[in-house]
C-alpha cells in the first residue's frame, strides 16, 4: 500500500486519537510526498525508536521532504547557523554540548520554584476574575510564556510579542512570507537580548552562553528562537489539551487530584496518550538501511507518526484508554535519539505543577461549554485547543 498525498492529519471524531488515516496494518509502508516524491512512513514504535536512534538517518534541513502540504515551498536549505535541530554530528554534538552544560541542575531547581510561583499567581488571577474563563489564555499560554523568558532572560513583558510570532510559525494556513516574517521576529526580538546580555549579563542562559564566547551573535539569536519557540509553543498545547483530556475522563481526574504522587506519572502518561507533535520528526536515509525488515534505500525520505508510535499495543496495552497509573516510561513525546528534546525536564516541571495545582485549586473545574464547541484544528503544527472554556 502506498499512501498518497502525503500525512494526513485529521485526528477524526476523538481529538486525543492519533489521525485514523495515520494508522496501518503495518509499522513500515511507502509514502508519496506532496512533491511527488517516494518515501515512507513509519508508525511502529520500535520502528520509530529505530529510526530516531539510527546516525545512518540524517536529521540535515537540506535533506528533508515536508511530509504534508503547505503550498509553494522555497527549495530546503541548510539549517542556519545555531538551528542544530535541523544538523548531524559534528555539528549539531557542538552546540547541543554548549547548551546542555547551561542546563544545569541547580538552574533547574531555582526554575522549579520560579514556575510555582508563575503557576500560582495565575491561578490568584484566576480566582480573581471568577469565571468562566479562557483557560488557553489566561493560564495555558501566560505560564510557559513567563518561564522560558525566566529560562532565557527575557523580559516577560514581551512575552505576548514572541508568543503572536510563535503562533504563526506553527500556523499550517499560514503564508509562507508570513511563517518567514514571524521567525525573523523571534530571532530579532533574541538578538536583542544578546545585546542587552553582553552590555548587562545576569543569572540566565541566555547569559551564560554569551558569556562563554563559542558563538556569534548569529549563532546565538537562532538558538535562542528556537529554544524560545519549542519551549513556549508545545508546553502550551500540553497543558490545555492535558487539562481537556482530563475534564474528559473524569475516573481519571478522581485519581489525580486524589494522589500527588501520581503526578509525575501521569504526565508521562498524557504525553503519551496525547501525543501533541503530530506532524514528524523527518529523516533521510544517508545509506542503504533496514527498518522493521522493510529496505530502506540511501536518499528516501521518513517521516514518523509519533501519536501512532505512542498508541502502538505492543508497547503500550489498552493504547487507546488514558490510564494516568500506567508506567509510560519510554513515551516518544520528546523523541529519543541524539535529537531528544533538550528541554525536556523543565517541560515535564512545568506540566506537573501547572495541572496539579490547577486541579487542587479549582477541584470543580470544568468545562463552560459542550465538548464538541472546543476548538481542536487538526492543521496546526502543534495539536491543541485554540481557547478552552471553563468554570469552577
Amino acid at each position: 500500500m502506498t499512501r498518497q498525498a502525503g500525512l494526513p492529519l485529521e485526528r477524526g471524531a476523538c481529538p486525543f486519537d492519533p489521525a485514523p488515516a495515520q494508522r496501518t496494518e503495518e509499522p513500515v509502508v511507502p509514502m508519496t510526498y506532496p512533491d511527488g516524491t517516494q518515501g515512507w512512513f513509519v508508525t511502529g514504535y520500535q520502528e520509530v525508536r529505530a529510526v530516531l536512534a539510527d546516525k545512518r538517518m540524517s536529521a540535515r534541513a537540506e535533506l528533508a521532504r515536508v511530509p504534508i502540504d503547505l503550498g509553494p515551498m522555497p527549495p530546503p536549505k541548510p539549517a542556519e547557523p545555531g538551528m542544530f535541530s535541523g544538523m548531524d554530528d559534528p555539528d549539531h554534538h557542538r552546540y547541543r554540548k554548549l547548551l546542555t552544560g547551561a542546563f544545569t541542575v541547580q538552574r533547574m531547581r531555582k526554575l522549579e520554584d520560579r514556575v510555582a510561583e508563575i503557576v500560582d499567581h495565575h491561578l490568584d488571577a484566576m480566582a480573581a476574575a471568577g469565571g468562566p474563563i479562557d483557560l488557553v489564555e489566561a493560564f495555558a499560554r501566560p505560564v510557559p510564556a513567563m518561564v522560558i523568558c525566566e529560562l532565557l532572560g527575557a523580559p516577560w513583558e514581551r512575552r505576548d510579542e514572541f508568543g503572536r510570532h510563535a503562533a504563526v510559525m506553527f500556523a499550517k494556513d499560514a503564508a509562507m512570507e508570513d511563517r518567514i516574517d514571524a521567525g525573523q521576529g523571534v530571532v530579532a526580538f533574541i538578538a536583542e537580548q544578546v545585546e542587552e546580555k553582553r552590555a548587562n549579563p545576569s543569572d540566565d542562559l541566555l547569559s551564560d552562553l554569551v558569556r562563554g564566547g563559542e558563538l556569534t551573535d548569529e549563532e546565538l539569536a537562532n538558538i535562542g528562537m528556537m529554544l524560545l519557540v519549542a519551549g513556549f509553543e508545545t508546553t502550551r498545547n500540553m497543558i490545555a489539551l492535558g487539562t481537556l483530556a482530563l475534564l474528559e475522563n473524569p475516573e481519571q481526574l478522581a485519581k489525580f487530584k486524589a494522589d500527588p504522587d501520581l503526578t509525575a506519572g501521569a504526565v508521562e502518561e498524557l504525553m503519551r496518550y496525547l501525543s501533541v507533535i503530530h506532524i514528524g520528526p523527518i529523516r533521510t536515509a544517508l545509506e542503504d538501511v533496514e527498518i522493521g525488515g522493510v529496505a530502506i534505500k540511501a536518499g528516501d525520505s521518513i517521516a514518523m507518526s509519533l501519536p501512532v508510535a505512542n498508541r502502538d499495543p505492543e508497547k503500550f496495552p489498552n493504547p487507546d484508554e488514558l490510564d494516568v497509573t500506567r508506567k509510560a516510561t519510554g513515551q516518544l513525546g520528546f523523541g529519543h535519539g541524539v535529537h531528544q528534546c533538550l528541554g525536556q525536564q523543565l517541560a515535564r516541571v512545568e506540566m506537573r505543577i501547572a495541572l496539579f495545582r490547577l486541579f487542587a485549586r479549582f477541584p470543580d473545574l470544568r468545562l463552560a461549554v459542550p465538548f464538541a464547541e472546543v476548538e481542536l484544528p487538526d492543521d496546526a503544527s502543534i495539536h491543541g485547543p485554540v481557547r478552552l472554556p471553563v468554570t469552577w
